[in-house]
């Protein structure tokens, strides 16, 4: 089982791989249990390597050819949502919790960045971006993101296999795993790590 709680770092990364890669070695089940907010970013975490250690996280489970199982358990945003093997990384189930939300990143998040790029784009221009302006700027954007970012949302499109109970999240990880092993499992086959 891999679980967090926030963002990932160096270590935690390396870590991770490091467990997918025996885990794969010994032919065993692997469960994501997500609640990630991405890789950590800063100056001082890129000189200390977490663009490769993730790269090694990121390799290492879409790679993996043991049956994979995501839960969604919180917030899966970013590039995270790869690391903690998300839909594009092939799990055999993913599940959500009602609580869940999905999406490239938060609503304040992305309506901040957006509303930045849109202040510069005026002061550079010589105008004025008043207070009033920019939170009505913003809120459509926490509002689409809110919306989208649900687990009903992501259901209703079939992006992932359901949402669950969180009471009721081991009996459906036992019936998921049970399915998952009927299949013949595949070798597999990392390709090289960075150092």
């Amino acid at each position: 089982i891999l679980a967090n709680a926030g963002v990932l770092f160096a270590e935690s990364s390396q870590k991770g791989a490091h467990f997918v890669e025996l885990a794969c070695k010994r032919r065993l089940p692997l469960v994501f249990l997500q609640n990630i907010t991405g890789f950590m970013v800063g100056k001082e975490y890129e000189a200390g390597g977490i663009a490769k250690d993730g790269a090694k996280l990121v390799t290492a489970v879409s790679c993996a050819r043991v049956p994979k199982l995501t839960v969604v358990v919180g917030g899966s945003f970013g590039a995270g949502n790869y690391g903690m093997c998300g839909r594009a990384f092939g799990p055999r189930f993913l599940f959500l919790w009602p609580n869940a939300r999905i999406s490239v990143m938060g609503g304040e998040q992305a309506a901040s960045v957006l509303a930045t790029l849109k202040r510069d784009n005026i002061e550079a221009g010589g105008g004025q971006w008043s207070a009033e302006e920019e939170a009505a700027f913003k809120a459509p954007i926490r509002a689409r993101y809110e919306e989208e970012g649900c687990p009903y949302f992501s259901t209703a499109r079939l992006w992932d296999d359901g949402v669950i109970d969180p009471r009721d999240t081991r009996r459906v990880l036992g019936l998921a795993l049970a399915a998952s092993l009927n299949a013949p499992l595949e070798e597999t086959r990392f390709g090289v790590f960075r150092m």
